[in-house]
């Protein structure tokens, strides 16, 4: 027959680190650098190029631990994506994980400096690798700018593919 403290001590060893470092802290999500993305919590009216328009809806879920977005580009786009963000506290990092009607799928990392959200990621197109990045700037109680962004040369200098306006509803 196994003694409980051999058991607890298999259970302990079985859980994942993040599991047990959760654990450990009073509440992990209620630190300040996890409260750094809260800025773009809500519900909001979006705008880029000539005229176009869309939704995004951010809440927060999980404990309030996870930012959840929920993007919609109608009537101006077919776009629809979806996006989870979470603080890690192990990277001291932003990860964020982006899904979409296209196939898409998106994986960044980042943190907030400079009163800017920045997360970015390495990626290849047709064997050539790239930098993308998004960044959350002009950040204020109802609004924001957001720009989706490439650099060809490692991060030296970036090119502004997308940018969208972002006005709470």
């Amino acid at each position: 027959m196994f003694s409980i403290a051999f058991l607890a001590g298999i259970i302990l060893f079985a859980l994942p680190k993040n599991v047990l470092y959760a654990q450990q802290r009073a509440n992990p999500c209620e630190t300040e650098k996890a409260h750094q993305f809260d800025f773009w919590v809500g519900e909001w009216n979006l705008t880029w190029g000539e005229d176009q328009h869309g939704t995004n809806i951010v809440t927060k879920i999980l404990g309030e631990c996870v930012i959840r977005e929920q993007f919609n580009g109608s009537p101006s786009s077919p776009l629809i994506g979806l996006s989870v963000s979470s603080y890690n506290h192990q990277l001291g990092q932003w990860q964020q994980t982006w899904v979409d009607n296209s196939g898409g799928y998106l994986d960044f990392t980042g943190e907030f400096r400079d009163g800017k959200m920045i997360l970015s990621r390495q990626a290849e197109r047709d064997g050539k690798v790239f930098l993308q990045r998004m960044v959350f700037y002009n950040i204020q109680e109802n609004s924001l700018d957001w720009n989706w962004e490439r650099s060809t040369d490692d991060g030296e200098t970036w090119e502004v593919l997308w940018h969208i306006n972002y006005e709470r509803a």
